[in-house]
This record gives structure tokens, sequence and C-alpha cells, in this order.
């Protein structure tokens, strides 16, 4: 990897770590300056003179708190997820493209958050010291939901999603499928090239909406043998059964979550309640101490939600080595990837901040993996 290019990716991926940190101080300072200014309790008077039905006002209160929020973000949302994008060169949208792009992730939001918003909400009402407890058990049927709902509602809304034409692609990908028992017959091809330069490929949905897709960048960008190792990984997900481990694992993160939560609230309303005219942890008012108390836990949870997805990462990897027995190709995808993730970081920068393996461990893993099978492998395909 040249030194210019290496310099550059590390610089991208470090700047993260400061802005996960700012992220989250000015989260907590707006969520400060919103109650301090009444701003979710206008919010929630105006729901409730609205509709008598406790759910609607929920879901009222949810959705204008959301548009609330999303205003104030988005001079925020448009340097990190814009101006930065296009300064690292790794975005393809224009301005118009990033907020219509931002609009549609608003509706979306608005509709899924208010819905179940609302449920939390009458959860706490009914049980408003044990709320948590009653919330931690109902999230995997909440994540498996989504799962099943996002592949075949909310992913086309923003990209095209078509079935792979391309046979001398498809085929292997499905013979590798059908060789190691994953009951899949089509793979798809979505158009993230109008977004993004970045390759990729996914495993989405869950129980019988559960897909294979793989990005136009990773088409055009990635040989026949770097396509095949990558989609040997996304099998690998499916084989491994790591959708429904993830709904596990991090329900019991989340259920740690809702337990912070719950004590951050009655810390922050003791001291500053009565200022800010909460009625209680079930009033709508209260929802920015809510989010401000789950965003420091995940915040500082992020090395183990980190290491859960990670660990799952490298179980796939190696599938995908087995599988598709390309390690030239996984260690030069590898390469690809590390255009925008640092390529070499340290042990704990890498147990703390990555949610995949490194480019250097994974190019570790593939020669390796090489070198116990020289023997049995055809001559390297060229690089593209």
């Amino acid at each position: 990897m040249p030194a210019d290019a290496r310099a550059k990716s590390d610089a991208y991926f470090e700047g993260g770590y400061i802005i996960q940190v700012w992220n989250l101080a000015l989260g907590l300072a707006i969520t400060g300056a919103l109650l301090k200014f009444g701003v979710p309790q206008k919010l929630r008077n105006i729901a409730e003179n609205k509709f008598q039905s406790r759910y609607l006002q929920g879901a009222l209160f949810i959705a204008m708190f959301a548009v609330v929020s999303a205003l104030i973000d988005l001079p925020n949302d448009y340097y990190t997820g814009f101006i930065r994008e296009h300064r690292f060169g790794l975005s393809n949208l224009t301005t118009g493209g990033w907020l219509g792009e931002q609009l549609k992730g608003l509706i979306v939001g608005m509709i899924v958050f208010s819905l179940i918003g609302s449920l939390l909400y009458k959860g706490i009402r009914s049980s408003p010291q044990r709320w948590w407890v009653r919330a931690s058990l109902a999230t995997p049927c909440f994540m498996i939901f989504l799962m099943v709902l996002a592949p075949v509602f909310i992913a086309p809304l923003f990209n095209k999603y078509t079935p792979l034409a391309d046979a001398k692609v498809r085929d292997p990908i499905l013979s590798m499928a059908r060789a190691n028992g994953v009951p899949v017959d089509n793979v798809l091809q979505f158009d993230a090239s109008k977004q993004t330069k970045r390759i990729s490929a996914n495993v989405s949905g869950a129980l019988n909406t559960i897909r294979v897709s793989l990005n136009d960048n990773l088409l055009n960008r990635c040989t026949p043998g770097e396509i095949q190792t990558v989609m040997g990984h996304e099998l690998g997900h499916y084989v491994l059964n790591h959708v429904y481990k993830h709904v596990i694992s991090f329900t019991l993160l989340i259920c740690a979550g809702f337990w912070f939560t719950n004590w951050f609230y009655g810390w922050a309303s003791s001291r500053w309640g009565a200022a800010w005219g909460l009625r209680g942890i079930d009033d709508f008012a209260g929802l920015p101490v809510i989010m401000a108390g789950f965003s420091i836990f995940m915040f500082f949870a992020t090395p183990i939600r980190n290491t859960i997805i990670r660990t799952a990462e490298q179980e796939a990897d190696y599938y995908g080595l087995n599988a598709a027995r390309q390690p030239d190709g996984f260690a030069t995808t590898a390469l690809k990837l590390s255009e925008y993730r640092k390529l070499k970081p340290g042990p704990w920068e890498e147990k703390i901040f990555f949610d995949h393996p490194s480019g250097y461990t994974r190019i570790l893993t593939a020669m390796r993996w090489k070198a116990e099978h020289l023997a049995e492998l055809p001559p390297a395909e060229p690089a593209k």
C-alpha cells in the first residue's frame, strides 16, 4: 500500500475516534440546552393536547422530537457525513443527493421509532421501576422484526437491488452456496456507487428474508477471486448463524444499557428534574434524558460492541478462506478495504476501535492459511 494512501487512510480512521467523543459531548450539550429552554416540554404539551390516547401522544411526540433533533444535528451530520467523506475521496453523493438520503432516513426513523418508542413508554408506565426488564425481554423480538423488515422495505428506499446477471460471477457464488448448505438460489447486486466508493457485501434479513447482496463497487473493482472470497465470507455469516448470535449478544448488551439508563434517569431527574419540569420517567419530555443515558452507556461499551462484531467477522474470514480457497484474493481485498480503515493498528487500538479485523490481521490470516495449503492452490490471478 503506497505510503501516501496509508497515511490518508490512517488519518481518516483515527479522526473517527475524535468524532465519537465529539458526538457524545455534543449530544449531551444539546440535551441540556433543549431541556433548559423547554423544547421537549412544549412538544409534550402539543402531543397531549392533540390526542387522548397515550400511545398516540407518544408517537406524535417522538416524531416531532425526531424532526427537531435532525434539524439541530444537521450541521454536524453534514460535516461528518458529507464534507469529510468528500475530503477523503470516499463519497459520490452531491449535496442534494445527501440531503435526500437524510430526509428518507428521517422519515423511516420517525415511523419505526414512533411506533416502537410508544410501546416502550407503555411499558414504562405499567412498570416504572422494572421497565428495563420488560424492554430487554422485548428487544430480541423487535430486532428480528426490524431485520425481517429491512431488506424488503427499507433497503430498497436507498438502493436499487437487482439479481446479479453476470453468470461468470454469479454461478461460482451459487455453487459455493450449495456446497456449504446455504439455501439461496440468487445473488443480488445494489448500486452503492451512487453513494460511496467503498466495496462491500452483506447478509441481511432474518427468517425467510435473509439474502446475500454485493455492491457494484465490488463488481467493478475486484477480480472474480476477490469477489468469491468476499462472498464466501458472507455465506459464512449465514452458516455460522451470526445473525441470531448477534441478536442474543446485543440483547444482553442492550439489557445492561437499559439498566444503566434507568439509573441515570433517576440520578439526573433528582438533580435537575424539578427545574426541567419533568413528571417522572414516564414523561415524554424526559426522552432526551433517556437517550443521553443510553448514549453514554453505549459509548463506554464500544470495546464490547466492537469485539462482538469483530469476533464474528474473524470467524467469517476463516470460513470464507476455506469455502473460496482464494487467499491472495482475500489479502488484496483487505488492502482495498484499508483505503478507509487503518491498515496496522496497535493491538489495543484494534480491540477498542475496530469492529472488523484490521487489514494487517486479515492479510496475516490469509497468508497463514495459504502456507498450509500452498501445494493445493492454483496460480494467483492478476490483480484488478
